[in-house]
């Protein structure tokens, strides 16, 4: 039993502690808590390694370390074992995601070793909401994407990717693991799309991460030649109608705060800001 102030690589039979610190904010902690109900704490399976802080021997702290590098409840002295931790194994993620506090924190720690960074955005809004909006219709032609039609979500998901990260999703692999990706979330029916009469989207999300507290829309693109026309905030009706009925009684999301557009949106169909998110990319 760990009964000093310390930091490990947790195991399969720290499953339940890790769900308890994960479920203290469901909200926040959604993206890596579907992943671990899932996938357990195995990195084979989870895609990573979960890094624990104790504190008198409970775990109060979680890291999770693989393709993103996220802060879990991370307090000051678990952010500074998380940031040697990281240090020591070299940087393998392309980004660090989690709440601004920690994640600011961590950057500050890694800089030195791992900046410059190819952009940090250092407040994207978190916003939540419960209930569907009383003054927007859901859109009637969005729905669930079938499987057969992956091939014509395809090219709008890496338009999305391409205008939201900076880089396309397939380079290196040449879009395998993203395009594997997508699959998953369009067999899971948490692909939702409008298509128009020649099959092209207009618009579309996904539910990426869902728990049985929580689940969070990402991916959200409108075409280039319908935006500006009342296209969004319908069809996140749409999607926010689907989370609530089926998956979840919260539905979040986190956007960038220049974006205006996509920010009036979101409040316009009833999301409220809770909080603040921070990614640094690399």
């Amino acid at each position: 039993m760990l009964t000093q102030t310390t930091s490990r690589v947790l195991e399969p039979s720290d499953l339940d502690a890790a769900l308890a610190v994960l479920d203290r904010e469901p909200v926040a902690n959604a993206f890596v808590t579907a992943r671990v109900q899932v996938a357990g704490l195995d990195p084979w399976r989870l895609g990573g390694e979960m890094w624990g802080w104790y504190e008198g021997g409970v775990l109060t702290s979680l890291c999770y370390a693989g393709a993103n590098l996220v802060p879990i409840c991370a307090t000051p002295r678990a952010v500074r074992a998380f940031a040697d931790r990281a240090r020591r194994a070299g940087r393998r993620c392309s980004s660090i995601v989690g709440p601004a506090d920690a994640t600011r924190a961590l950057w500050r720690l890694l800089e030195p070793q791992w900046g410059p960074a190819r952009e940090v955005r250092t407040h994207q809004p978190l916003m939540v909401t419960d209930r569907m909006p009383d003054a927007v219709a859901p859109d009637p032609y969005v729905r669930r994407v079938r499987k057969g039609e992956l091939e014509r979500v395809m090219p709008a998901c890496v338009a999305m990717f391409t205008e939201e990260v900076g880089v396309s999703p397939l380079a290196g692999d040449g879009g395998l693991l993203y395009q594997a990706r997508v699959a998953e979330l369009v067999g899971a029916g948490r692909s939702f799309a409008r298509f128009d009469a020649d099959g092209k989207v207009v618009f579309k999300a996904e539910i990426g991460a869902a728990t049985g507290r929580a689940c969070q829309i990402q991916g959200v693109w409108v075409a280039p030649e319908h935006r500006g026309k009342g296209v969004a905030a319908p069809g996140m009706a749409s999607v926010l109608r689907y989370a609530l009925t089926e998956i979840a009684p919260v539905v979040s999301l986190y956007v960038n705060d220049f974006n205006t557009p996509a920010r009036r949106t979101y409040e316009k169909v009833g999301f409220q800001e809770v909080g603040a998110f921070m990614s640094v990319l690399f």
